[in-house]
């Protein structure tokens, strides 16, 4: 079960926001063995004084920046990673209409006793 938190800069719709995240789920169940209907997403919107990131590393951001940083229970390969990334941007481009050098992700992998799904009990 990952955990996604979304940043961005404040002033987006919630239909972008919505957007945003639907496209995330989808990158996740198609190439990254998320089950549909695993979706726990955060998003933070920031004023631009809270989101500092350099414009010109590994490309030019525009305010549009996304940074995604999904936390993982269960390890995926390089492999995996690298088609979840190349159809994250895909989908991104589609639905909202983001450039994919304003996307940064950043994958975290966690052991499933870091993990309580409820009731106060660990994860198996």
């Amino acid at each position: 079960m990952p955990m996604s938190r979304i940043s961005l800069l404040k002033g987006k719709s919630p239909e972008y926001i919505r957007a945003l995240g639907d496209s995330l789920q989808r990158a996740m169940e198609e190439s990254f063995n998320v089950p549909k209907n695993d979706r726990f997403q955060l998003v933070h919107q920031h004023e631009p004084y809270e989101m500092m990131f350099d414009r010109s590393y590994e490309g030019q951001r525009s305010d549009d920046f996304v940074l995604i940083a999904i936390t993982i229970g269960k390890p995926r390969s390089t492999e995996m990673k690298q088609a979840f990334y190349r159809r994250l941007v895909a989908l991104l481009a589609e639905s909202p209409g983001l450039r994919p050098e304003d996307v940064m992700v950043v994958v975290s992998s966690s052991q499933g006793d870091d993990w309580s799904f409820g009731g106060g009990r660990p994860a198996a």
